[in-house]
């Protein structure tokens, strides 16, 4: 029985994402581009790669629930761009994040409501389904999303870039699992993808159950980030060169990539395998293993079509 109804609640959630999906295709087709944002900066700074900075600085890019609403939005309309095949996210301001915003209007008005304590759960359970996918979005897009972090990332920011593909950071990066020190257990996604991102369970619990910081050199070490960069604006070229190698290769190679690694993260190898062979007796048909084995032979740069 319980299997049967996380089956269905699964579903529904993949049928909302897909819904979700169309809605953003149609609302591409139907206008030209807009990123009328209040709490993101959304900017092409190279070809096929789009840089989306967390625009709150005056409150540390603490997370509302304007921010909370426009990167699912955000998201899902990149998801469907064919002018964008790598993602960059940073952050605007002294800091990369100080995590959830405590004074947001909407979270006090949940929280310290007087109502019936069924109906309050309720209602907390809809709030915390909308934030988890403000971040499973990322997860989902299938353009690769290169997480740019500099100074802190406290609590909320480190379910967000655990959904990220990519980690980098600046030498003064400092992150915390905060969610105790303010009453609670992270429920957007940390505790989900922290552990499986450093492949240290032992690590990953004790950073949660202490909400002690840890500093880049230590988040490389264990895995958490692949570069540290010297301040945040050799972080950005660094983040954004990256952006533009993977945004020159074949979209369907890169797109096909990352969404075979989420699957196979969550899968065994048997089931992961038959996954890329079900992916793949499609995808090899592409023009792209062409045009890509072409260019190899004669020496020269591939170019590729919009997916």
């Amino acid at each position: 029985m319980m299997f049967s109804v996380g089956l269905c609640l699964s579903r529904g959630i993949q049928h909302n994402y897909l819904r979700s999906i169309n809605a953003a295709i149609m609302k591409r087709n139907s206008s030209s581009e807009t990123w009328d944002f209040k709490t993101l900066k959304v900017t092409r700074p190279r070809e096929y790669v789009v840089n989306v900075e967390l625009n709150r600085p005056e409150k540390r890019n603490a997370m509302n629930s304007d921010l909370w609403s426009e990167i699912r939005a955000c998201f899902l309309q990149l998801a469907t761009d064919a002018d964008c095949r790598a993602v960059v996210l940073s952050g605007a301001g002294k800091m990369f994040t100080a995590g959830l915003d405590l004074t947001d209007a909407i979270l006090q008005e949940t929280t310290m409501s007087d109502a019936d304590v069924g109906r309050k759960a309720f209602s907390l359970r809809r709030n915390i389904a909308l934030f988890q996918e403000s971040f499973t979005v990322i997860e989902k897009c299938p353009k690769p999303v290169i997480a740019a972090v500099h100074s802190a990332c406290l609590g909320a920011g480190i379910d967000m870039i655990s959904a990220c593909d990519i980690r980098y950071c600046s030498s003064d990066a400092w992150f915390t699992i905060k969610e105790v020190d303010l009453g609670l257990a992270a429920d957007v996604g940390t505790l989900q993808r922290f552990p499986k991102v450093i492949g240290n369970d032992s690590l990953a619990r004790e950073l949660a159950l202490t909400a002690r910081n840890f500093f880049a050199d230590e988040a490389k070490e264990m895995g958490f980030v692949s570069r540290i960069f010297p301040d945040k604006e050799q972080l950005i070229e660094g983040a954004l060169d990256l952006a533009s190698t993977i945004a020159s290769k074949s979209p369907i190679a890169v797109q096909g990539t990352k969404i075979s690694m989420v699957y196979a993260r969550d899968h065994s190898v048997a089931d992961s395998l038959e996954h890329v062979l079900t992916w793949n007796q499609a995808m090899l048909q592409s023009e792209d293993v062409k045009n890509a084995i072409m260019a190899n032979m004669q020496k020269q740069k591939p170019v590729f079509s919009k997916l």
